[in-house]
């Protein structure tokens, strides 16, 4: 079977008829809703049925609602994510400071990793920096190796002007593509029946996503790689078409080739069993040919 996003990008009508995603514009679509892995409303004019995100929030399939703008702002997601929720959340709240930083480090040393792998392959000799920052990284990454990395990191790619604060056609790719993932993620951990606010270093009262903001890091150089090689003149629908398709994308995880959205179920869910077991070992992660 071949899970697909579906895109809906003009005004349209969307409603749930026996098992099919019905899409109501000059011509009349439908699509079963076990062929869809996610679904993107790019426009505020479309509207849609209760019965259908109700099906939909069953399926567990994601709902990106983007703004008048048409950037990803909310998504829908369910409250119980697995038939044993509560024994999940019992569990989370009970991981110990020590293997939460234990995990983060694990994180932290992979995010740079693959940041330096990026910058090898774009020749920038920058990466031994980052490689020697992977070194001198302490436990729970008390000196903030990860932040010094990104700033090199950034510069070393779009430029030493570049700031990730500043209006323009790279940042805004950039913070699309992270949207993508952070919903992606946000989903997985639903899904396996934890709580998204309770992350493991991201802490923030006002962030609802602080479990998936810790879990998405060493994804973040997928996206910096798909921005740099398509070195996007401006962005809007076509080119955020582009950076939906990440998602279909092959990646390598446990020695099988995976579709990023599938590399992400995985990979989640041996963060949670390396949280629950006390066992670092556990946590696999994806490899590509640049990374």
């Amino acid at each position: 079977m071949s899970w697909r996003t579906v895109i809906i990008s003009s005004t349209a009508k969307l409603d749930y008829q026996m098992g099919y995603l019905v899409i109501r514009k000059d011509d009349v679509t439908k699509i079963h809703l076990s062929e869809i892995e996610t679904v993107m409303i790019e426009s505020t004019s479309v509207s849609l049925t209760a019965a259908l995100l109700c099906e939909l929030t069953k399926k567990k399939i994601k709902v990106i609602f983007c703004d008048e703008k048409r950037n990803p702002s909310s998504e829908l997601i369910s409250y119980y994510g697995a038939h044993d929720t509560s024994l999940k959340v019992r569990n989370q709240i009970a991981w110990t400071d020590d293997i939460k930083k234990h995990v983060w480090t694990e994180i932290v040393v992979e995010k740079i990793r693959k940041q330096a792998l990026h910058l090898q392959h774009w020749k920038c000799e920058e990466a031994d920096l980052l490689y020697q920052y992977i070194n001198e990284i302490e436990f729970g990454d008390v000196t903030n190796r990860e932040g010094h990395a990104a700033k090199v990191y950034f510069n070393a790619l779009f430029g030493m002007d570049f700031t990730r604060s500043a209006e323009n056609v790279t940042n805004a790719a950039l913070n699309y593509g992270y949207s993508l993932l952070l919903s992606t993620f946000n989903r997985c951990v639903v899904a396996n029946g934890y709580i998204t606010q309770l992350g493991l270093f991201h802490d923030n009262v006002f962030n609802q996503f602080n479990l998936a903001c810790d879990l998405m890091e060493p994804f973040r150089p997928l996206v910096d790689l798909k921005v740099k090689k398509m070195a996007f003149p401006f962005f809007e629908k076509e080119e955020k078409h582009e950076m939906v398709s990440l998602l279909k994308e092959e990646v390598t995880i446990g020695n099988r080739n995976e579709y990023l959205t599938n590399a992400i179920k995985i990979y989640t869910r041996s963060v949670f069993d390396a949280l629950n077991d006390n066992d670092v070992s556990q946590i696999k992660f994806y490899r590509t040919n640049e990374l």
